[in-house]
């Protein structure tokens, strides 16, 4: 059984998921995030139509993790040399690595997109009977962008002091 799982799960095969996980976690988080903004938004729009600036911006916060998942995913495909004309290949330790490396973007990128739309949705609430507290609220929902930014500094930090 775990000889089976050691073929099927090789180095690169656990690169490829760390890869995997760091960019699609993220990006399911903030288009989740996105949506959660985006109805509450379209509601406010029903009857206030001049507050579309607002919204947009609003709608933008929760999408920076999926940015910060594609910095990690690119990072380690960088580190693999896949754009080049030698691929570094890797052992199933060296994988498992490059897995864990991505994690910390991955689980922190998908998580805090979510947590920062429901700010955000929160704030939307305030910029309909007090639109001047728009940067107020953004300064709320920015306070989560701190721990993705951390988590994509692990990752990174990470990423770099792979061992190849």
């Amino acid at each position: 059984m775990i000889d089976w799982l050691l073929a099927v799960f090789s180095g690169q095969t656990l690169a490829f998921i760390g890869i995997f996980l760091a960019i699609v976690l993220c990006c399911v988080g903030s288009a989740k995030g996105i949506g959660i903004v985006g109805e509450a938004g379209a509601g406010l729009m029903t009857e206030d139509p001049g507050k579309f600036p607002q919204i947009l911006i609003l709608e933008i916060i929760p999408s920076t993790n999926g940015i910060y998942g594609f910095v990690a995913a690119m990072l380690v495909m960088v580190k693999l040399n896949l754009f080049g004309s030698e691929i570094i290949w890797l052992d199933y330790s060296q994988g498992a690595l490059v897995l864990v490396a991505c994690l910390p973007i991955a689980i922190v990128g998908y998580l805090a997109a979510i947590v920062q739309a429901r700010i955000v949705a929160g704030v939307v609430g305030v910029i309909a009977k007090r639109p001047e507290d728009l940067g107020k609220g953004i300064l709320i929902a920015v306070m989560v962008e701190f721990f993705t930014i951390i988590g994509l500094l692990v990752s990174i930090m990470l990423i770099i002091s792979l061992p190849f």
